[in-house]
């Protein structure tokens, strides 16, 4: 019973870990800023 009761304990302990562990990253990357009307006329790009 005592093996038990330690391997209960032991997996609760690990699953409360996992709980408050840090969510993943976000690795995208943000999205382009829009390309103003000085800087369309500059550049050439339409």
């Amino acid at each position: 019973m005592t093996k038990f009761a330690r391997l209960a304990f032991a997996s609760l302990f690990c699953l409360s870990l996992a709980a408050c562990a840090t969510p993943q990253q976000d690795l995208t990357p943000p999205p382009a800023k829009p390309v103003d009307a000085k800087t369309k006329l500059e550049s050439g790009r339409r």
